[in-house]
């Protein structure tokens, strides 16, 4: 996947040559069974996944995204800002296996990640500053341990881009690319909690599944003006809700208005959310004064005080 400032997210961490490439570049490479490198990049693997590659993943699984998130993956910072990313989980040991390799290759192959696919290039998207749209090249990764490279075979980065099934991906994915390189050069939307932007950040990209709760909510219904049929079409496709999500953080994060809001939704929104604190304090202060009261109540029985009047016989006292 791209990173910012012409870094690199690939399996393995070691150096990437520095030149951007285009579709049309020749590459000589190959990579088969009987390779006598096969499985070794699969060794040092170091796999950040994108959200389309969670989705191919799960389902191949037979998991919904939380189950599938807390299993195989393991969170870490985008970038020095805090933006939330995942990585495939390895297996434990001297080197980062990856835990989907077996002796006879990959076992969940046809739903590979991007980075993957995409292995020996390396996809760099970037964003000139005063440019609405970005850029995207590749970069040649050669490594010591791929044999690939001297293999006599021949063909454009584009080609082996098809050949791999990459472009899907890249389709699925390409937007998300976007809002990171967007949201990493203007930030979250003013007077919104960077915390807050990147829950929904998260929610939206990996955690689809409880995204969709979110979507299909009373409360989310109250604020968007959707119909009937886009509610429907979210329920089961998971392309169709992630492609909303692309144009919900979009809308929230820079302000790009694509989905229909319910007139005054925001102040009716924010009205209730003043009642219901309002109440929620009012309830703590009440909880508060009536645990003061039992701890007045214990403390004076303990030390004998005068807490209730004795009447009978005759005699009214105070516990005399």
């Amino acid at each position: 996947m791209p990173m910012n400032g012409g870094s690199f997210d690939l399996p393995c961490n070691n150096p990437v040559v520095p030149a951007m490439l285009d579709d049309d570049f020749e590459i000589s490479f190959n990579c088969y069974p009987g390779i006598s490198c096969f499985n070794a990049c699969c060794k040092q693997s170091d796999i950040t996944l994108a959200p389309y590659d969670i989705i191919r993943l799960k389902k191949r699984l037979g998991m919904d995204s939380s189950e599938f998130l807390k299993k195989h993956t393991v969170p870490f910072e985008m970038d020095q800002h805090g933006m939330p990313g995942v990585k495939l989980r390895n297996v434990d040991g001297e080197l980062p296996i990856c835990q989907f390799m077996t002796e006879a290759g990959c076992s969940v192959y046809e739903d590979r990640p991007t980075a993957c696919r995409y292995y020996p290039l390396g996809l760099l998207s970037l964003k000139k500053k005063g440019e609405k749209s970005d850029e995207v090249h590749y970069a040649l990764v050669e490594e010591d341990h791929c044999k690939g490279h001297g293999e006599d075979r021949k063909l454009t980065v584009g080609e082996y881009r098809k050949e791999q099934g990459v472009i899907d991906y890249d389709e699925m994915n390409r937007d998300w690319h976007r809002i990171i390189l967007k949201k990493r050069s203007a930030g979250p939307a003013i007077g919104t909690p960077p915390e807050m932007s990147f829950q929904l950040f998260f929610m939206a990209s990996y955690d689809l599944d409880r995204f969709r709760r979110f979507v299909l909510s009373e409360s989310f219904r109250k604020m968007y003006g959707l119909d009937e049929a886009f509610f429907g079409s979210i329920r089961e496709d998971d392309i169709e809700l992630l492609k909303f999500g692309y144009k919900l953080m979009m809308q929230i994060f820079f302000g790009e208005m694509s989905v229909p809001m319910v007139d005054k939704a925001v102040e009716k929104r924010l009205a209730e959310r003043g009642e219901v604190i309002a109440m929620r304090r009012a309830a703590e202060k009440k909880a508060w004064q009536e645990k003061q009261e039992t701890l007045k109540r214990d403390f004076n029985i303990r030390e004998g005080g005068p807490v209730v009047n004795v009447c009978g016989g005759g005699r009214c006292g105070a516990n005399d």
